[in-house]
């Protein structure tokens, strides 16, 4: 993968040696993957299947260098043109790293992607923050249009934003401990975070600041105070897999959809108008809402922690003291 990356930079014509380069690092890779068919075979399967499968595994190894004598000469064309060439050269190399790319994340977060659950959360939370940091991007945009000349208003918005989202993610967390109702108070944030969006939307039109102020907050505290909550189930829905790997995805999901929403609503702003950029993000809110809804509480870190004995649990418990430990 790295090396088809590498690949990737070497389309001009005085890039010979990256893309040299690229090649060793790609040939290096061929030490640890030719002898994974016998291996594999031995490990996965049984011994009356053993050698058919080490058959198809060299049989697809050598599927992949006979596309490589077929597919190079059909995406890029022979001609005189160099651009045509490069052209063709960027198709090929583009391809085959992002088909790399691809294998890899189902390799590594394989068990993860199917994971119903968590597919659905992963999506719902990328909508979610998606959406907040496409606001958060336009905001003076928004402000300047119905407020011209009021920059600071604009700024002192985006901080109270960034305050209540400080103090409704405390808050969401705290309700979440005490109640354990996961996809509950999931549900409940994404729904209020929707319905200030839509009132956002249109309150903006009434051209009183303090309207918009109050909205604002309102929407940075459901909207940051939904970014605890979804680690914390997101950690339910995969447990035993580590916390850090389905927190690191569902980051990963938040700064696809903010780019996606940020570029489009930068569009969309000189194309139109606040209102049809606004009421996308309704959009895209209304969905990630219905995705969270067709989530199923499946809470296997809670699971797991009931089925704890009570002597795993006194013996784990750093509040007694050695004179009383079993």
């Amino acid at each position: 993968m790295i090396g088809a990356w590498i690949k990737c930079g070497s389309v001009d014509e005085n890039r010979f040696w990256l893309s040299f380069i690229g090649q060793m690092v790609s040939a290096m890779s061929q030490i640890f993957i030719l002898g994974i068919p016998p291996r594999l075979a031995a490990v996965w399967f049984s011994a009356d299947q053993v050698s058919t499968a080490c058959a198809v595994g060299v049989f697809g190894n050598q599927l992949g260098v006979a596309m490589g004598f077929l597919l190079p000469p059909v995406i890029v064309p022979t001609s005189e043109d160099k651009d045509e060439i490069a052209h063709g050269l960027r198709i090929m190399f583009f391809g085959v790293a992002s088909l790399c790319t691809a294998l890899f994340i189902l390799i590594i977060f394989g068990r993860l992607m199917r994971n119903r659950n968590y597919v659905l959360l992963l999506l719902s939370y990328g909508m979610n923050v998606g959406v907040f940091y496409g606001i958060s991007t336009l905001l003076n945009q928004t402000v300047l249009q119905y407020f011209p000349g009021q920059t600071k208003s604009a700024g002192q918005i985006g901080l109270l934003i960034v305050i209540a989202g400080m103090f409704g993610s405390v808050v969401c967390g705290i309700i979440l401990d005490k109640t354990a109702k996961f996809k509950l108070v999931t549900a409940c944030i994404y729904g209020l975070s929707f319905v200030f969006m839509i009132i956002y939307t249109f309150i903006l039109e009434v051209k009183i600041l303090a309207l918009v102020f109050l909205m604002a907050a309102c929407l940075g505290f459901f909207m940051t105070g939904y970014l605890p909550v979804g680690f914390e189930f997101a950690a339910e829905l995969t447990f035993p897999e580590a916390e850090g790997t389905s927190s690191g995805l569902l980051n990963a999901s938040a700064q696809i959809f903010g780019i996606i929403c940020t570029m489009v609503g930068s569009k969309l702003m000189v194309f139109s108008s606040d209102k049809v950029v606004n009421s996308v993000f309704c959009g895209v809110l209304l969905v990630g809402a219905i995705l969270t809804v067709c989530i199923k509480e499946d809470l296997r870190r809670q699971n797991a922690r009931r089925k704890a004995s009570p002597v795993d649990t006194i013996m784990a418990s750093p509040e007694l003291e050695d004179g009383q430990r079993i």
